[in-house]
């Protein structure tokens, strides 16, 4: 699985900006079968900073009507990830 194929994007919610406002912690959609290896691996790499920790959590897709048809959407990953101290968060992501 190529880098690129591992972090799908950054996750910028309410909740996540809370978490990213002490400059350690980034979340990310991630492929749902990346590990937490390759996880570490793809951050480091592509952001250029150490990681510290990495936590994952399965969502699980909603059930949607539209009319009488029903469907469900896809489970996805996402991946909070910690980084070590006195590293700093990539420029991008520091002002979302």
């Amino acid at each position: 699985m190529k880098l690129t194929d591992v972090i799908r994007r950054p996750l910028i919610t309410e909740k996540t900006t809370v978490i990213r406002e002490d400059g350690a912690t980034l979340v990310f959609e991630v492929a749902r079968d990346a590990n937490k290896v390759d996880i570490k691996r793809a951050v480091e790499q592509l952001l250029g900073s150490k990681v510290a920790s990495v936590r994952t959590s399965l969502a699980h897709g909603k059930m949607k009507r539209q009319g009488r048809y029903a469907g469900r959407r896809s489970d996805w990953k996402k991946a909070y990830v910690r980084l070590r101290e006195g590293e700093k968060m990539p420029e991008f992501l520091q002002g979302a």
